[in-house]
């Protein structure tokens, strides 16, 4: 690709736009215009070659047609595909949202796979002050533009603490009104990880209170599951508590990284496809995100760890393992654990610097000459971010089953010590585009661009449409893979040739240009829904 300033002679800017008479006139602003390129609008049609024409921050012409321009800019996109920035619905992207400064705040591990707009505080997590994360995101300015949740974690922390209870009334007020603030202050939804403790303590009726204070205010219920394999409830029965909530609250539903994790439940994605199509069905709004990879992240607490041994927090749970009928408990459990996820030899060690980095589970207990139950609680034991693990626990066939679905579109789950942090999307066009044909190209732009702006209400992006934001991403089909792997997670994406957010240039010629030009993206609530 190459990059081409022009000056054409003229006294008046006009974009022609394939219709005889009409003109878009010069408003101020650059004018950038990406040409002869392989054009996906963002849903699922078949591409058109043609044009795409950029003047400020907004697109004013797609197809054929563009003509004469004054003091443009040129990009040669023959042989690129040319399509909107992509939406990833589901980061972890703390690290680089809490950087003072300098290249982190770039976000260049999803700059550079393409992406231009990221969701945080999922899971339940982040911060429960959105309107100081959102106006962060513009002051100290970052690379993408960056919508967030108010997560049920800090929420329930905030109130209760870490203790395996439910609320007193005054409690759950409390932590409504948490809950409201957050969606006033521009939260598009409210986010749990009824997984993790504490959250994993609450009863579906506390979740249901909450939902109704975001479901008042126009957002969404977002979830990691209580349960994507067999550890307490069951997956089917968990999709239909997502369900639940989502009806008797009257908001639509979106399941994060929807997944049928461990030997338990391989094959189980048809049926819980049928579940959903079929409250679907009924008018429920229900959609979800997918990583494409066969290996989750988490930790080797949250993987094999009971939920009652963390009742209380960190402190408690290392009393817990001192104690000696508790600790043979606690090993019984840890032990079923590992086997529903595939046993030892699936949990492969990421965090950098440690002496297990890069070894499996039975690998390091076999160097300590212990099993690897008490490896795992000597890790646990070391630190808080000592146990980060990737867990090989996902069958194929329900991996493509889910993303063939309609209302299932791309999100990372992007996370420190797992590939898919700086390779998702690059990995699902590579090989269920490419290599297994699980998808099309366009299926895979419209469920990473379009398809997830029309879900989640980004009125003015994931679209290649005039008037819309310009984030657009220029990609070569023929380098755009993934180089990250599970033992080197940290490894930048290739094929990325050039990418404009909000119209300006953060990639030209596969190289970061070092501009940071995201915009904090604020759900507005219904008039009269944040009245005091």
């Amino acid at each position: 690709m190459t990059i081409r300033k022009h000056m054409l002679a003229g006294v008046a800017l006009l974009i022609a736009v394939g219709m005889p008479g009409r003109a878009v006139a010069d408003q101020g602003g650059g004018i950038t215009i990406i040409r002869g390129g392989d054009i996906y609008d963002g849903s699922s049609a078949a591409p058109i070659k043609g044009d795409v024409v950029i003047q400020g921050d907004r697109i004013v012409h797609v197809g054929p047609g563009a003509r004469t321009f004054v003091h443009a800019e040129v990009i040669d996109a023959r042989g690129m595909i040319v399509a909107p920035g992509f939406i990833d619905p589901h980061t972890h992207a703390q690290r680089f949202l809490d950087s003072e400064g300098g290249g982190g705040r770039l976000n260049l591990p999803w700059l550079m796979q393409g992406v231009t707009t990221i969701f945080t505080g999922v899971d339940g997590g982040g911060s429960p002050d959105v309107r100081a994360t959102l106006d962060d995101v513009e002051k100290r300015t970052f690379g993408t533009n960056v919508a967030t949740y108010v997560g049920f974690g800090p929420v329930r922390r905030a109130v209760i603490g870490d203790d395996a209870r439910a609320p007193t009334a005054a409690e759950l007020e409390k932590m409504k009104a948490l809950v409201a603030t957050g969606m006033c202050e521009g939260a598009i939804g409210l986010s749990t990880g009824l997984f993790y403790a504490p959250q994993s303590f609450s009863k579906t009726e506390e979740v249901l209170a909450l939902a109704r204070e975001a479901a008042k205010r126009g957002g969404i219920y977002d979830s990691h599951q209580r349960d994507e394999s067999s550890y307490t409830v069951g997956l089917a029965r968990s999709v239909e508590e997502a369900i639940s909530i989502g009806r008797a609250a009257g908001l639509p539903v979106h399941i994060a990284h929807i997944k049928a994790l461990g030997v338990d439940v391989h094959g189980k994605a048809p049926d819980i496809i049928a579940m959903i199509d079929k409250a679907r069905g009924q008018g429920q709004r229900i959609t979800a995100d997918q990583y494409p990879w066969d290996a989750s992240g988490t930790s080797l607490q949250a993987a094999l760890l009971p939920g009652w041994a963390v009742d209380g927090g960190r402190d408690a749970m290392l009393r817990r393992l001192d104690d000696a009928a508790d600790r043979a408990r606690i090993e019984r459990a840890m032990a079923e654990n590992m086997r529903r996820r595939g046993g030892a030899h699936s949990l492969l060690l990421t965090v950098p610097e440690r002496e297990w980095t890069g070894l499996r589970l039975d690998e390091i207990a076999a160097r300590w000459s212990v099993s690897p139950i008490a490896a795992a609680i000597r890790i646990i034991r070391h630190d808080d971010h000592s146990g980060k693990l990737v867990s090989f626990n996902m069958a194929d066939k329900d991996i493509a089953a889910f993303m063939r679905q309609p209302w299932v579109v791309t999100g990372s789950d992007g996370s420190e010590g797992h590939p898919r942090m700086y390779a998702t999307f690059p990995r699902k066009f590579a090989k269920y585009v490419l290599e297994d044909r699980v998808i099309d190209t366009a299926g895979f732009i419209n469920s990473s661009t379009g398809r997830t702006a029309d879900m989640f209400g980004l009125r003015d992006r994931g679209h290649l449409r005039v008037g819309y934001k310009a984030d657009v991403v220029i990609l070569d089909p023929a380098s755009y893979r993934p180089v990250a792997t599970y033992l080197a997670p940290r490894e930048l994406a290739t094929g990325v040739h050039a990418l404009f957010v909000n119209g300006r240039q953060a990639i030209a010629a596969g190289k970061p240009t070092g501009i940071a030009a995201g915009k904090a993206i604020r759900h507005a609530p219904p008039a009269g829904t944040c009245q005091r």
